[in-house]
C-alpha cells in the first residue's frame, strides 16, 4: 500500500545519499510522493541533483535558511512550479565545528546564535513560508535528537538547539492545529551522517550504541525514513507536536545496559 499517493513533499537537509533526509525522500517517494528538494550552498548541488533525479524530482533549489529573500524566493518557485504541497521536511542543523569540542561554557555568543538560526528559527521561517502552498493541510516535521534531554559529551550548544527545536515543534503544532497543519520531530538513535562527523567522539558512541540500546541494533536512515512516510500519512491525522523517538529504545533507559560477558 502506498501511503502517500498523490501528496506533494518539499524536502530541506539533504547532503548525500548518507543524510538522514534522503532516507526519508526516498521512502517517501516509494510510497507515491512527488518530491521536490531545496539543497543548503551550491558546493552540495551536484550530490543532490542527481538524488533528486533518481526518484524523479524536477524541483531543486539551493536556499540558505539564513536568508529571509531566499526562502521567499524558493517558495515562489515552489508555488509556481509545484502548485501546493503537503508535506514539508526540515532536516537542517548547524554548529560550527569549534562549538562542538571543549567545554560548554566556552560556547560564543555568535556560536549560539549561529546554532539556534540555522537548527531552530529556520523551521519557524520554512513553515510561516509554506502556509500559503498549504491550503489543504498537511504535515511537517523536523529532525532532532535525545541530548536535548539528556547530556551527550560535546554536543554542546547543538544540543541546546534540539531543546530549542522540540519547543517550536510543540508551539507551531498548537498554532498550525485549525489549519489542519501536523507539526511533529523525529529522534533517530546516531545515524553515520555529514554532520554527524563534526561531533567528536561520535565514532565510538556509534560502534558501542547498539550494545547498549534494548533492540541491540543500530539505526539506519530507512528506519527513519519508515516513521516520516508515516507521520506524512493520513494514518497519523491526529499525531501532531510529539517526539517519535526513533533508538532502539535507548530514550527509555537511566544508565546504558551491561554488555553480556
Amino acid at each position: 500500500m502506498k501511503l502517500l499517493e498523490g501528496k506533494k513533499a518539499l524536502v530541506f537537509g539533504v547532503a548525500n545519499d548518507h543524510s538522514i533526509a534522503w532516507g526519508i525522500a526516498r521512502t517517501m517517494h516509494e510510497h507515491g510522493a512527488e518530491l521536490a528538494f531545496s539543497y543548503a550552498t551550491e558546493s552540495l548541488e551536484r550530490r543532490v541533483r542527481p538524488l533528486a533525479e533518481s526518484v524523479n524530482a524536477q524541483f531543486v533549489e539551493k536556499c540558505d535558511v539564513s536568508s529571509d529573500e531566499e526562502i521567499a524566493s524558493v517558495f515562489e518557485k515552489a508555488g509556481r512550479e509545484l502548485g501546493s504541497i503537503d508535506i514539508l521536511v526540515h532536516a537542517i542543523a548547524f554548529a560550527g565545528r569549534d562549538q562542538l569540542l571543549g567545554d560548554f561554557h566556552q560556547t560564543s555568543r555568535e556560536g549560539f546564535r549561529v546554532a539556534l538560526d540555522i537548527s531552530v528559527y529556520s523551521l519557524i521561517a520554512l513553515a510561516r513560508a509554506a502556509l500559503p502552498l498549504m491550503q489543504n493541510g498537511g504535515s511537517m516535521m523536523t529532525l532532532t535528537y535525545y541530548a536535548s534531554e539528556k547530556v551527550v559529551p560535546n554536543y554542546n550548544v547543538m544540543a541546546v538547539a534540539k531543546s530549542a527545536l522540540e519547543s517550536t515543534t510543540r508551539y507551531l503544532a498548537a498554532d498550525l492545529g485549525r489549519r489542519a497543519i501536523r507539526v511533529n520531530a523525529i529522534s533517530p538513535g546516531p545515524v553515520r551522517t555529514l554532520s554527524a562527523a563534526g561531533v567528536s567522539g561520535f565514532k565510538k558512541m556509534y560502534r558501542e550504541f547498539d550494545s547498549h540500546a534494548p533492540l541491540g541494533q543500530n539505526i539506519s536512515i530507512e528506519d527513519v525514513g519508515d516513521v516520516a512516510a508515516f507521520l506524512a500519512s493520513d494514518m497519523a491525522s491526529k499525531i501532531t507536536g510529539e517526539v517519535i523517538f526513533v533508538d532502539s529504545g535507548y530514550n527509555i533507559l537511566s544508565i546504558p545496559l551491561p554488555r553480556d560477558e
